[in-house]
């Protein structure tokens, strides 16, 4: 089961679909100012990586690298994910604090 305290979050978060997984869907996302937070795996691929922190730099949305692609996917209950944006406030502050 989820050892992380963040996974479980998200996975409440997803059940409450206040989260977006992909990466063209959470650059959308990110351009629509609706992403509070984004979560990108640390093994995402260097242009993804770029691609992703460069987006979040320009619209000034935090992020926050995890594991890998495996642990992300596992806490939505999905395949391997690499992006993940996280569209409520709430979740995305405890999210934050967690991944501190």
């Amino acid at each position: 089961m989820n050892t992380n305290p963040w996974m479980s979050l998200l996975g409440l978060a997803n059940r409450a679909r206040k989260i977006i997984s992909g990466e063209e869907l959470s650059v959308k996302e990110i351009r629509s100012g609706k992403a509070k937070l984004v979560l990108l795996s640390a093994d995402a691929s260097a242009n993804t990586t770029k691609k992703i922190t460069d987006k979040c730099k320009s619209y000034e949305v935090p992020y926050k690298l995890v594991e890998d692609r495996h642990l992300l996917g596992q806490a939505i209950g999905k395949e391997a994910r690499v992006v993940v944006a996280v569209l409520d406030d709430g979740f995305a502050k405890k999210l934050m604090t967690l991944l501190d």
